[in-house]
């Protein structure tokens, strides 16, 4: 989207609350950007601030495809599949979740790995944890959490069930949970999801019912 797509920019008069609340999203489409969100469906989604879906952007400074190259997963019908999931709000303002790759899609609904992941984060016995789907025979796919224990603390597969019900909706929450010793990461320090999907996949990784 070089160079620029969006700017964070509050509107006047607000307390400094609302301001902050303003801040902490990605901000406005500038003038010339168009954007719309795609939901698992392949339908435009809403601009209510609760729909979600992944973002396409077009303006006269952002690519609509490849020279000579056609590539669906990256371009639809000229819009430029960003591979970002978010929500905006009915006055424009966007806020990003997660990433297509790393979004669960369970029963034709989208879950944020992300938002599990720092909602388990915040629970003061859990010193990380990555959420990644798995295939379910029922709803394609559901999220596996895999927690590591703060030193010297204990915290149960059922407790942590406890701990996000009413943080995120009852339908989100992991029933595959299991604890290890250290989150595997990328040479940048991210969590590397493939390593633990590949290690589920293998068997390698002890799998509870919370």
């Amino acid at each position: 989207m070089s160079p620029l797509g969006s700017v964070a920019r509050p509107p006047v008069g607000l307390s400094p609350e609302e301001t902050m609340r303003y801040r902490l999203t990605q901000g406005r489409f500038v003038a010339p950007v168009e954007a719309r969100l795609i939901g698992v469906d392949g339908e435009v989604v809403p601009h209510d601030g609760e729909s979600v879906g992944e973002l396409e952007v077009r303006g006269p400074w952002i690519a609509s495809s490849y020279y000579r190259v056609e590539d669906p997963d990256k371009f639809h019908d000229g819009w430029l599949r960003t591979g970002d999931i978010g929500n905006i709000t009915p006055d424009g303002y966007l806020t990003l979740t997660d990433r297509a790759k790393d979004v669960i899609k369970s029963g034709g609904e989208w879950i944020s790995s992300v938002e599990l992941e720092n909602q388990l984060m915040s629970h003061p016995d859990v010193l990380e944890a990555v959420v990644v789907g798995v295939p379910d025979e029922k709803w394609g796919e559901r999220p596996l959490a895999a927690v590591v224990v703060r030193e010297g603390r204990s915290v149960t597969a059922a407790q942590l069930r406890a701990f996000l019900d009413g943080r995120v909706a009852h339908w989100q929450v992991p029933e595959r949970w299991t604890f290890i010793a250290e989150v595997p990461k990328t040479s940048v320090g991210k969590f590397d999801k493939k390593v633990v999907r590949r290690r589920y996949a293998d068997g390698e990784i002890d799998v509870q019912s919370g």
